[in-house]
């Protein structure tokens, strides 16, 4: 009797054990199991994240590989059916913009954003819809700026914003907070909310400005920085939030390095600071096709790049990512996706989904660096 019970509780003391649930404080939990305390680790609250799924211009009428949203087809359909069959289901699902090829004028952008709605509601394409997972939807830069021939850049579309409130606003949380008074109106796709111990602030990294004597087109990749920094640190003193998340279209460093351009956004050496004085646990991005993972001070803040939800590019897996906020204070993160197929649309079931990346995002250096191609 005495060996049983020695052996029940090595056991109880090395058993872990993975499910859902609610800690809004993120705690250990003790159970207790005779005099002794075992803490048992769990995923509390889980929530999952991809961006640029859009097909290229010279594929837009390719029946092989979209319809009229000029989604991925395939690729989308695998990223659904496989986080609505998770064991942990996350609770969230971001979509960090270009979900649409659109970037021309807002006809198109209204056309391929109701297919794309359309697209996600039929149940005989995917039941992500029905499956519980809140989707939280997020613009793009296809979704909110005009492609100008003339000199080969991109600039803010006017009416984009409408556009998007049109057919996207059901997919932005109720609960949200966003900004109020004279820039309402043009800031309404940047907002912050909280689940459990999680606190959220979503950007829009291309808020719609005007024309001026000095940008005549207007000018990319605005965000309302004050506002976003305000919630940072508001989220920062509650003591019921545990964990600070930023995301946005665009990601401030790639491949290491600041970007303030087209691949990132003029007020990233603004923010960036603000992110690791109050411990952001990491910034989630897109706009680059790829996947990366990266500490661009070398500890602190993250800068997680989840391009690779099946544009052309140069990511060597489709998939998405989910962040697991565990009971004892850890934040898991794992990478799910298949080696992409030739070409980028192809349907390649025979290309298993599988864990391509995954450890804890401790804030200090991370001993599991993600080496990308």
């Amino acid at each position: 009797m005495i060996r049983f019970n020695i052996v029940l509780l090595t056991v109880l003391l090395t058993s872990t054990i993975f499910f859902g649930g609610c800690d809004k404080h993120n705690k250990k939990k003790p159970i207790t199991s005779g005099n002794i305390e075992v803490v048992k680790d769990s995923a509390v609250f889980s929530f999952s994240f991809v961006g640029c799924n859009r097909v290229q211009y010279g594929d837009w009428h390719n029946d092989s590989a979209t319809n009229v949203s000029t989604a991925n087809l395939s690729v989308l359909k695998r990223i659904f059916d496989d986080v609505t069959t998770l064991k942990q289901k996350p609770s969230l699902f971001f979509f960090l913009g270009d979900l649409v090829l659109a970037e021309s004028d807002t006809i198109n952008l209204d056309t391929q954003l109701k297919a794309w709605v359309q697209l996600y509601e039929d149940k005989a394409f995917s039941t992500i819809s029905d499956s519980g997972i809140e989707l939280v939807a997020v613009p793009g830069n296809h979704e909110m700026l005009f492609y100008n021939t003339k000199d080969d850049k991109e600039y803010p579309l006017a009416g984009a914003t409408s556009v998007w409130m049109k057919y996207m606003k059901p997919y932005m949380p109720t609960d949200r907070n966003h900004i109020t008074g004279n820039d309402s109106l043009v800031n309404q796709m940047t907002f912050s909310f909280s689940r459990n111990n999680v606190g959220f602030v979503v950007m829009n990294t291309d808020t719609y400005n005007p024309p001026t004597k000095e940008n005549p087109y207007g000018f990319e990749g605005l965000i309302p920085t004050q506002w976003i920094i305000n919630q940072i640190e508001q989220y920062k003193q509650n003591p019921d939030i545990d964990h600070i998340f930023v995301l946005g279209h665009k990601p401030y460093y790639v491949d290491g390095k600041p970007e303030t351009g087209h691949k990132g956004f003029p007020e990233g050496p603004v923010l960036w600071p603000e992110l690791q004085k109050n411990k952001v646990a990491a910034m989630l991005s897109a706009h680059v096709h790829d996947y990366q993972r990266m500490q661009p001070n070398g500890e602190g803040t993250y800068q997680i790049i989840a391009g690779n939800g099946g544009s052309d590019g140069p990511a060597a897996f489709f998939g998405y990512s989910t962040i697991n906020i565990m009971s004892n204070g850890e934040v898991q993160f794992i990478s799910r996706g298949f080696d992409k197929g030739r070409p980028y649309y192809q349907d390649v079931p025979e290309n298993v989904m599988q864990v391509q990346d995954s450890t804890t995002l401790t804030w200090s250096k991370n001993a599991n660096p993600y080496q990308h191609n």
